[in-house]
């Protein structure tokens, strides 16, 4: 069962990085079509827009990088090979959609106070090819978005880039019929506004990933009553339970059965029963579990910390 599904999860983590390359191209793409855009038509807007642009291709950049790097095999050295790399880019992603956010606030405040001179039919030509490709990018990533947190954060990033293009649309259509150049500084304190708590749950998934915080969907407390259940357990100390990576919790726990368990061979069937019972019986199966049996006198030779 293990060899199946570390080769299942190999074979998703291969598809997750052929999305990212995909919608990485086109993003660069168009990334490389509206900087030319701001560069011929001035247009403040579309500059700012292509800054977004500038930090989602670094940001998918990274998640391709990071779903590379899970793609390498466990070593002895690093037992879950780099399966947390996911994790890490995910949290530079959110970040960086952080400092995004916080920055189309600041921007868009001072266009307000004084907005800037922006061609509407330059601005509308760039902000369709934007959108077009932000879209094509979309549907690429929609698939596996929940397959890891590096994909959900590549997923806001380009949605953040979608917004921003709708933005400069809308904003063009109005400059070009109102000339009401305060347009595009209302349309960014909008993205910011969208931006900013996607980014922050994005952030505090995945610190708690880093600090090993228990799965959401895990209660312990239910894990430890069933798991007391469980025939000749007498007692279960020691339970913690974290997130490798996405789709990969673990659990861990000494338990304390019955001492005739070791000499009459019910030890084995014990032990079967207890990872059968996280794996099957819970909203979130647990198949990665760790389970040390131990008489009831062996808590006399444990650390302090094990409780």
């Amino acid at each position: 069962m293990a060899d199946h599904q570390h080769h299942h999860g190999a074979h998703g983590e291969q598809g997750n990085r052929r999305r990212l390359a995909f919608a990485f191209g086109i993003t660069a793409a168009v990334f490389l079509a509206q900087a030319v855009g701001a560069a011929v038509t001035g247009s403040l807007a579309l500059l700012v827009d292509t800054g977004h642009m500038l930090t989602d291709v670094a940001g998918l950049g990274i998640a391709l990088f990071a779903a590379s790097l899970a793609l390498r095999p466990p070593s002895p050295r690093r037992t879950w090979g780099f399966r947390r790399a996911e994790v890490l880019a995910a949290l530079a992603q959110a970040a960086v959609l952080l400092a995004v956010g916080i920055y189309a606030l600041i921007e868009g405040v001072s266009r307000l106070a004084g907005p800037a001179q922006a061609p509407g039919p330059g601005l509308l030509a760039f902000g369709i090819v934007g959108l077009v490709g932000n879209v094509v990018a979309l549907l690429v990533l929609a698939g596996g978005r929940s397959a890891s947190l590096n994909l959900r954060a590549a997923f806001l990033e380009v949605v953040n880039d979608a917004l921003g293009s709708v933005a400069v649309i809308l904003a063009a259509v109005v400059i070009a019929t109102t000339g009401w150049q305060r347009a595009d500084a209302v349309a960014g304190l909008l993205i910011a506004v969208l931006i900013l708590p996607r980014a922050a749950k994005l952030l505090a998934d995945s610190a708690n990933v880093l600090l090993e915080a228990t799965p959401a969907g895990i209660d312990l407390d239910q894990v430890r009553a069933r798991l007391l259940e469980v025939e000749n357990v007498e007692a279960v100390h020691d339970l913690h339970a974290s997130l490798v990576a996405t789709g990969l919790p673990t659990i861990s726990a000494h338990v304390v059965v019955r001492d005739a368990c070791f000499r009459d061979g019910h030890a084995p069937p014990v032990l079967d029963a207890l990872q059968r019972c996280v794996a099957t019986e819970f909203d979130v199966p647990v198949e990665h579990s760790t389970f040390q049996l131990e008489p009831a006198e062996h808590a006399r030779h444990e650390a302090p910390t094990h409780a």
